[in-house]
């Protein structure tokens, strides 16, 4: 068989390798991503560059870059993946029928705090849709189905994404009562600067939130840090000091107790994601519609059940 003979007959499989592993720059992080190992890449990518005759990547200490061919290349890579993706799709939209497995990608803390709950609805509602939750705190790729539905405390600006805004979360401050009865409790904005604070660490969030209250902090003045925030919120709930989470949590929890310091703490809001490619899968747009409906009701003031505290 000559070298046209074989390209017509390319194993898609290595050209979903290939792209894995341009689009992160890596064989562990594409491993990752597909769901496969690390040396079976390293076999796909052999093969494909075999198969072309060129060399795809340049191996380096910090992992794999593109050729100059394996430039030219991804383009049209990535159009056989967007093409294999539309004709996926449309296959599923004949079926009709809302079955199958759907992946919903949100934050870690969403993860912990949100969607459980949410999810054992669904499951009672959709038991013929099997459900994936990846907890992430960097956005999955929703153009190429690493998620089918994104939970996001943003707006989604991607032009090839649909977004829908679920509802608001309020926000509240809230101290351990183990660290009120060793501290006090603050009664109003400016005590705090007499109160061990917990805060992020790199991220910044926190910080440009309190500067446009109109307040000034710098990261010294936490005396505690982290950019988890399900570890955050178990700093807080350990008494470590005094932070800010969502109020529906904080108020369910018999370890803390809020604290009414007059600030008018932004809402954050909740949004759903989807890429306008998959909306209308019939097991897409069930989840989508039960998603849309069970998270504010979830979410609302009296929703959760007391937490009992551990041991």
């Amino acid at each position: 068989m000559d070298r046209i003979e074989q390209l017509k007959h390319l194993d898609w499989t290595l050209i979903q390798s290939f792209l894995a592993v341009a689009e992160t720059g890596s064989l562990s992080r594409a491993a990752q991503t597909l769901g496969q190992s690390q040396p079976t890449l390293g076999r796909h990518i052999r093969a494909l560059e075999t198969t072309l005759g060129v060399d795809l990547f340049v191996r380096h200490a910090r992992g794999l870059s593109l050729t100059d061919m394996g430039s030219a290349m991804l383009a049209d890579a990535a159009e056989m993946r967007a093409a294999l993706t539309r004709l996926a799709t449309r296959a599923e939209r004949e079926v009709g029928a809302p079955t199958g497995t759907v992946r919903i990608a949100c934050s870690v803390f969403a993860a912990h705090h949100i969607l459980p709950a949410v999810i054992a609805e669904l499951r009672q509602q959709a038991p013929s849709i099997s459900l994936i939750l990846r907890p992430s705190d960097e956005s999955d790729n929703l153009t190429f189905r690493e998620a089918d539905i994104a939970l996001r405390m943003y707006r989604p600006r991607q032009l090839d994404l649909i977004a829908k805004f679920v509802t608001d979360i309020e926000m509240g401050c809230f101290a351990a009562k183990s660290y009120t009865q060793r501290k006090g409790r603050p009664l109003h904005a400016e005590d705090l600067s007499e109160h061990d604070l917990v805060g992020y660490d790199t991220s910044t969030l926190m910080l440009r939130a309190v500067s446009d209250l109109g307040y000034s902090l710098t990261e010294d003045d936490f005396a505690v840090r982290t950019d988890n925030q399900t570890a955050y919120w178990e700093l807080v709930r350990a008494g470590c000091g005094v932070g800010f989470t969502q109020a529906h949590l904080g108020r369910s929890d018999p370890l803390v107790e809020e604290l009414h310091l007059n600030i008018d703490i932004p809402k954050l809001p909740v949004w759903l994601a989807t890429h306008e490619m998959v909306r209308h899968i019939p097991r897409v747009a069930r989840i989508w519609e039960l998603l849309s409906d069970a998270i504010p009701r979830h979410l609302a003031p009296g929703s959760l059940d007391p937490v009992q505290p551990a041991g």
